[in-house]
Order: structure tokens, then sequence, then C-alpha cells
């Protein structure tokens, strides 16, 4: 009797501490914080709310915009603004930059998983990691040798999508596309055969699978209070993401030992076609400061924008195609068009295909160019990202913003604004960026989905020329269909857009 009375005493003493933390943090979000005051901006509610709807966060967002274009959400130390309004998200990545930080907001969240990487750092370490990876990106010999790549590794999704055809089997089209990138950024990016896509390399599919998971994790830590109490007692979905990044960071180690060991054999540092290369050139002028450790935190942000980008864009793409199977057929025209493969009365060399796609082959493709647009507006790979206000600031539309505050600018809900894309602005329509049948880009501002200003995306040549590799290579020999058209396909919370689950399609093999 006494055990059990002690249990439950325990019980009451825990749910107690769990009551009276949360209402103080509670209460000190809504402290200090102007909210009557209308020079703000008005408030939806606190962060802590969206644990409501955290499975259609951005779908909840965006509706939130239709309404205001720019509202906040109280947090315990600070406001968290978000906004939909192209002027403030001018002022704040490029008028104003150096008045917005990542903020200590985001590093406290973040660097369990992405530690000092570019992506969450600023100042000094983002100017040295953005300086040597523009370089790298500027160079022919990675633009070549990544070409090279993505045609490698279409041609094997092509063969992995037909084993599926040929057997009247459905097929998880992010999971081969996450392989397939995966594969690609760690050959492009560290110079390391990874060979996911073939099942293979079992330690690369737990890595993945681990990495996508911890993804999912850190992002729960904006809505969950605990999160930092269950970091300390080691339990729930701390104790899960400790697991995973254990695994994360035994692989990685392993792959820079790997690679330091082998250029540590070569005698010419300077022609290097891999980004880790030329980063680990770089350590040895600074070994203290440019460690192993500093070396895994580079190499997580860059795999995350090499493989979920591409692939997540790729996904929805697929899934769209299926959705507007006219827009599919279309983009297979333009495919054999500039190929010149529209009437062959034999069957088509897979490698001679894929061979022949070449750097001029992929400017002339403008419809296709148009499509992926499209999707990267209606499912930016990043759907929300933001700053932190270094001083007291007013924005462009007059409400004004305290030391402290995050700005966060809403990619997805953008994309669904009449305001901005017209009243057709959720309707999938590649037409809306041609002109006379040749592709026209909007504003950076507008169409965010490869952020803005001084911090642009570095790659957005590099993920435009993979997606459009893959993609003519897949809808040349196959027609994609929904293998269930009434399951609702949505997304899964976390900061890149997956596709929740997976997508499930029947491939068909064309025959010409």
């Amino acid at each position: 009797m006494g055990v059990i009375l002690a249990i439950f005493s325990f019980i009451a003493l825990s749910l107690l501490f769990l009551f009276l933390t949360f209402s103080f943090v509670i209460i000190k979000s809504y402290s200090g914080k102007s909210i009557k005051e209308p020079s703000y901006p008005p408030v939806n509610g606190t962060v802590f709310h969206q644990l409501f709807y955290f499975n259609r966060l951005y779908d909840h967002q965006t509706e939130d915009a239709r309404k205001q274009k720019t509202f906040r959400l109280l947090a315990p130390a600070a406001s968290q603004i978000y906004t939909t309004d192209i002027r403030n998200i001018e002022h704040i990545l490029k008028t104003n930059f150096s008045n917005y930080s990542k903020g200590e907001f985001n590093h406290d969240i973040a660097t369990d998983l992405f530690g000092q990487g570019i992506f969450i750092v600023d100042g000094e370490k983002w100017r040295q990691q953005r300086k040597l990876a523009s370089y790298e990106f500027s160079t022919r010999v990675l633009r070549d040798f990544s070409c090279a790549v993505f045609r490698r590794n279409a041609v094997k999704l092509v063969k992995a999508v037909s084993e599926f055809a040929i057997a009247g089997r459905v097929l998880g089209m992010q999971d081969l596309l996450m392989r397939c990138t995966l594969d690609s950024i760690f050959k492009v990016g560290f110079g390391v055969d990874l060979n996911c896509l073939d099942g293979s390399s079992k330690e690369g599919t737990e890595f993945m699978k681990a990495f996508d998971d911890s993804n999912a994790l850190v992002y729960q830590r904006y809505v969950d209070p605990f999160w930092k109490l269950k970091r300390y007692l080691n339990i729930g979905s701390e104790a899960s993401l400790k697991k995973n990044i254990k695994l994360i960071d035994g692989f990685v180690h392993k792959l820079i030992s790997t690679k330091r060991n082998l250029l540590a054999a070569q005698r010419n540092y300077n022609q290097k076609e891999d980004i880790l290369s030329r980063f680990l050139v770089a350590s040895q002028e600074d070994p203290v400061k440019m460690n192993d450790k500093y070396l895994r935190d580079i190499i997580l942000n860059f795999m995350i924008a090499g493989k979920d980008t591409s692939a997540n864009t790729l996904s929805w793409f697929f899934y769209m195609l299926c959705k507007n199977p006219l827009i599919q057929e279309k983009i297979v025209q333009e495919v054999k068009d500039v190929t010149g493969t529209g009437n062959q009365e034999k069957e088509i060399n897979l490698d001679d295909f894929v061979a022949n796609i070449t750097e001029e082959t992929l400017e002339r493709m403008q419809y296709l160019h148009a499509a992926l647009a499209e999707t990267l507006r209606l499912y930016p790979a990043v759907p929300v990202d933001g700053r932190c206000a270094e001083t007291d600031d007013i924005l462009p539309d007059g409400f004004r913003l305290k030391k402290g505050d995050g700005v966060y600018y809403l990619a997805y809900a953008m994309g669904r604004m009449p305001y901005i894309w017209g009243e057709d602005a959720e309707e999938f329509r590649p037409e809306r960026w041609l002109s006379n049948g040749i592709f026209q880009p909007e504003s950076p501002f507008k169409f965010i989905a490869f952020h803005a200003g001084p911090r642009i995306c570095l790659g957005k040549d590099f993920a435009y020329r993979q997606m459009k590799i893959l993609s003519m290579a897949l809808l040349r020999f196959f027609h994609f269909k929904l293998a269930d058209e009434t399951k609702n396909v949505t997304y899964k919370t976390m900061f890149t857009l997956h596709i929740d689950g997976n997508l499930h399609l029947s491939a068909i093999s064309r025959k010409s």
C-alpha cells in the first residue's frame, strides 16, 4: 500500500511541477510584449499553441496570413513575427541585413544537429564557409563533375524504377529520390560513393534515416516547452534524438578520417573535385578552429542542402504531374523535342539518352524549368525561414519589433497568397513563368524558395541541374500515376518539406 501511495505522490508532484513550469512559461510569454500596442504586429497566440495544429502547421500559417500579412506569436524570451509581406522580407534579408542574425533562439534549437554549419552561423564563421563554398560552386570543375554524377545516378534511378514497372509493383518515389540525391551529394560534396540507391550500403541507409528523423525531432523543439528538460533527463523525443545524432556523428567522423587519409596519399591539393577536400585543405591552415567537429557540421549542412531540397522538390513535382496529367505529357513532349527522340521506331538506349543530356539541352528545357519553379512556389523545400533582430527596428509595413524578436517569412504560405501570385495562386500552372515560351524569373523576395540577399542559396543552379537531369530521364521512359488517387498526400512538419510517409506511384513504361 505504501509503495502505491509513493507512486501516486510522485506522479502528482510531477504533474504539479509540469503545470507550474508550463504556467510560468505562458506568463513569461505574455509579459513585456506590448500586446495592446497597435504599432506592434497583432498577436495570434503563443508559439506553444502551434502544438494543437503542428501536423498541418504550414496550412494553418497560410490561413493566418490570409487575414494578416504580418502577425506574431509570443515566446518566453521574445516575440516571433511571421510575415508574407515582400517588403519586409527584402528588408531583413538585404536592406538591413547587418541587423539580423540567426539568433540565440534558433541556435539553441538547431545546434545539436547542425552545429556550426553555414545555415545557422553568422559573422566570421559564415563568411569563411560561404567564401570557400562560393569558390567551389563557381568552378567549371564542379559543374562538369556534378553533371557526370547526376547523369550516372539518373541511369541507376531509371533502372530501379524499371524493376517496379516490369513487376507491376507500386514504388515509393520519395524514398528512391532521397537515396539518389544522397548518393549524388556524397559523391559531389565529399568524393565518396555511398551506393545508397541500389541498397548495397546498409550503413548509408541507416545514416539517412537517422538524419531525417533528427530533422523532424529537432523541429519539434520549436513548439515543445519541455524539450530542454527532456534533454537533461534523456527521455522521450530527446533520447531518440541523442541516439540518432550519435549514429550520425560516428558515420560522418569515419567519412572525414577516410577522406583525410586519401588526401594525405595525394600530392596535389589544389585540383579537387569535391567540396570536402577543399575544406580539409583549408583546415590544415587552422587545425584548431577547423577541427573534425567543425568539418562534421559543414558536411551535415551541405548534405541537407544537396539531398533534401532536390529530393523533396522532385517528390512534389511528380505528385503534381500525377494530379495534372496534361502537364506531365506536355513536359514529355518537350523532352522528346529537345532530345530529338520523338519518333523513334527502335527502343531508345538509356545510357545514350542520358549521356546526351548536355548543358545546352538543359537550357532548352524551358517548360520543365517552369514546372519545377512552380513546384517550388507551392512546395518550397524550406517552408519557413527567418532571422533575429539584433536591435529594435521598424519594418517597411510600419510594424515595430524589439531586439531579440524573430522575423520569419512564410514561403509555403506566400505561394498561396492571391495578392502575390494572383487569384489562381493555388493552381499548379507552369505557364505563369513563361513569356513567349521563355522562362522569366521573379524577384527572389517574391519567389523565396532559394532564400535571398547575401545568403541566397549558392546551389540554386546545382539543384536545377540535378532535378532536370533526373526528371528528363524518368519522364522519357515512364508514365507516372498515383497508386491510390483517394489517398491524401501531405507533408511531415520539419525543417524541410518532406511528404509524410512516402509518395506511392505506379510507373508504366513508355513504348516510344
